[in-house]
């Protein structure tokens, strides 16, 4: 079993940063694909970034060229750059991981960190 621990949301003004933080526990070491999904109360979730042990990315449309996603697997741990950040970035953030070579992850969550984007 995987577990997967979030940090670093909060509230920040338009056009703010913050970055996020997800730490693998468990048996990490079958982890594949890491990633972020969001979800806004009666609504789908939806990915905001993925990747793969080897690299390989996935962005949703709503946030290229203002998220970087990247992973130390030194530390069994992603992390999510978020630049620029809009009102719609507000949302409640999950840490994804899977044993896959996805870059969809949907096999372990986490709890959730929120993040809040004030106009």
């Amino acid at each position: 079993q995987v577990q997967l621990v979030e940090s670093g949301g909060g509230l920040v003004q338009a056009g703010g940063s913050l970055s996020l933080s997800c730490v693998a526990s468990g048996s990490f070491w079958r982890i594949n694909a890491m990633g972020w999904y969001r979800q806004v109360p009666g609504m789908q979730r939806e990915l905001v970034a993925a990747i793969t042990s080897g690299g390989s990315t996935n962005y949703g449309d709503s946030v290229k060229g203002r998220f970087t996603i990247s992973r130390d697997n030194a530390k069994n741990t992603v992390y999510l750059q978020m630049n620029s950040l809009k009102p719609e970035d507000t949302a409640v953030y999950y840490c994804a991981a899977g044993h896959a070579a996805t870059t969809t992850p949907s096999q372990y969550w986490g709890q959730g960190t929120q993040v809040t984007v004030s106009s």
